[in-house]
C-alpha cells in the first residue's frame, strides 16, 4: 500500500452527533443506558442504544434527495459531511474527485420492513416512495447525490470487517487515480426486526446504530492508514479464535504506549492501552468497526498514542485489521 493518510473523521452514534461526542462517551468508559424497543407480538421489549435526535435540524436535509432519505443515509450523509469538513466546497463544485465507499451489513431495514408490510398488506396501495430506500447503494447514491459528485462510488456488504476492506478499496483507488481523495463509511440503522435477529444468535447483546467515516488522501496527514491485514474467514476448519490470532500476527507488535481498539472481546491482554467501543456504544455491526477506526485516528492526532492497532471480529464472516500511526512516526 502506498501511504494514504486520514484528513478527517465523522461520526453519529448512540453518544450523540459528532466525533466530539463519541470521544467523551469513551472516555468516560460508562456503556450509555438502554432503552425499550418494542417487538410486534410481544409482552416485554427488545434493549437498545439509539442515536439521540441532532441538536437541530442539519442543512443537508433541505437538499431534494434527502428530504425523504432513511435514517441510515442521514446518518452516513451526516458522518461524512463531519469528516469531509471544509472540503465539501471544493468537491460539490467540480474540484475534487472524490471517491465514495459505503459499507454495511442490514443496510436500511427499516424501509424494507416498512415497505413489506404494505405489500403483504394491500400491494396495491404499497407506497413507491419507500422503495429507493429498501436499496443497499441508497445511502452511497444520496451522499453522491448532495456532494454533485460524479466520481466513482462503491457500496459493499459484508459483516463489520466491510469498513476495513472499503478502506483498502479506497487505498487502491487512490493509489491507481480513480479518485483524488476518498470518503469511507459505515453505517447500520436500528430496527425490531435486525435486534430481533441479533437475539437469536447473541443474547444479552445491545443493539444500536449510527455511522462513521474516515476521509483519505495521498497528501500528507495528521494520522497515516499504515496497514490492513488480511480478511481470515470463519470456516468449519478456522473458528472466530483462530481467525483472530491469524490476523493480529500481521499486525505490529503494540508497545506500552500504542493502542488497542477493539470489539467486546472484554479481558483480553495487550501490551499497550485498549478501549472497547462496543462495550460502551453497543453492537451496530459496520457502524461499530467504523466507530473504533474513528476512535483510534482522533486518539492518534491529538496525541495521545503513536501508533494503533484495530481489530474487527465480524459477527459471521471474517477478523481483520488495520494500523494507525501518527504522522511522523
Amino acid at each position: 500500500m502506498s501511504r494514504v493518510f486520514i484528513h478527517g473523521a465523522g461520526a453519529v452514534s448512540p453518544a450523540g452527533w459528532g466525533v466530539p461526542a463519541l470521544a467523551a462517551a469513551l472516555k468516560d468508559g460508562a456503556p450509555l443506558p438502554t432503552q425499550p424497543l418494542a417487538r410486534p407480538g410481544w409482552n416485554h421489549s427488545l434493549n437498545l442504544r439509539a442515536v439521540p435526535p441532532p441538536p437541530g435540524r442539519p442543512p443537508f436535509l433541505a437538499h431534494p434527495r434527502l428530504r425523504r432519505a432513511g435514517v441510515m443515509a442521514q446518518h452516513t450523509v451526516a458522518a461524512a459531511l463531519e469528516a469531509l469538513g471544509g472540503d465539501v466546497p471544493q468537491v460539490q463544485s467540480g474540484g475534487l474527485r472524490l471517491g465514495v465507499v459505503v459499507c454495511m451489513m442490514a443496510g436500511g431495514v427499516t424501509y424494507s420492513r416498512r415497505f413489506y408490510e404494505e405489500v403483504l398488506r394491500e400491494p396495491a396501495t404499497a407506497s413507491p416512495l419507500m422503495f429507493p430506500e429498501t436499496v443497499f447503494n441508497a445511502s452511497a447514491s444520496h451522499l453522491s447525490a448532495y456532494l454533485n459528485s460524479s466520481a466513482i462510488n462503491y457500496t459493499l456488504v459484508g459483516d463489520a470487517g466491510s469498513f476495513l476492506q472499503g478502506l483498502a478499496l479506497a487505498a487502491g483507488w487512490l493509489e491507481t487515480g480513480l479518485a483524488e481523495a476518498c470518503i469511507v463509511a459505515g453505517a447500520e440503522e436500528t430496527d425490531w426486526i435486525v435486534a430481533d435477529a441479533v437475539r437469536l444468535f447473541r443474547r444479552g447483546i445491545v443493539y444500536s446504530g449510527g455511522a462513521g467515516a474516515l476521509y483519505l488522501k495521498q497528501d500528507p496527514g495528521p494520522v497515516e492508514l499504515a496497514a490492513i491485514t488480511g480478511s481470515f474467514s470463519f470456516t468449519q476448519d478456522q473458528d472466530r479464535a483462530a481467525a483472530l490470532r491469524k490476523m493480529t500476527a500481521e499486525l505490529p507488535p503494540l508497545t506500552p504506549v500504542d493502542l488497542l481498539c477493539d470489539g467486546d472481546e472484554a479481558g483480553r491482554a495487550t501490551a499497550g492501552h485498549r478501549i472497547a467501543p462496543k462495550q460502551i456504544l453497543g453492537e451496530a455491526f459496520v457502524a461499530s468497526a467504523a466507530w473504533q477506526c474513528v476512535a483510534a485516528c482522533d486518539l492518534l492526532q491529538r496525541g495521545e498514542h503513536p501508533a494503533a492497532n484495530v481489530a474487527v471480529m465480524g459477527p459471521n464472516q471474517q477478523a481483520i485489521g488495520a494500523r494507525f500511526l501518527r504522522n511522523g512516526i
